[in-house]
């Protein structure tokens, strides 16, 4: 009968700092990776839209978030109004601006 049991032996005892080690090393590289990819970059992104709407000037050409362009005629704390043609001024929040434009690009489109 023994002709088909092995004999069980027990596993040698492994080192218990290894152990501890890899168990702590996976999650700390998760958290590296989602940092690196993620985290980071959208803070740096958010820190870019916030210098640029901080920059904001009367005259600049802007693009917002409805897609329109335009020159903005004033700015009143957290909005600003924006000339989108000579008869009409739509106010916007400053958030809400994606994108300035180089002087003139308004008149050439």
């Amino acid at each position: 009968m023994s002709l088909f049991i092995q004999a069980a032996h027990a596993a040698p005892e492994t080192a218990g700092a290894a152990s501890l080690f890899g168990q702590i090393l996976l999650p700390v590289a998760f958290f590296a990776i989602f940092y690196f990819l993620v985290i980071r970059p959208q803070s740096k992104r958010t820190k870019e839209h916030r210098a640029m709407v901080n920059s904001l000037s009367v005259g600049s050409e802007i693009i917002f978030a409805g897609g329109l362009m335009g020159r903005i005629k004033a700015l009143e704390g957290d909005y600003a109004v924006v000339s989108l043609n000579n008869n009409t001024d739509v106010k916007v929040q400053r958030a809400s601006v994606i994108s300035v434009l180089p002087a003139g690009t308004i008149e050439s489109v």
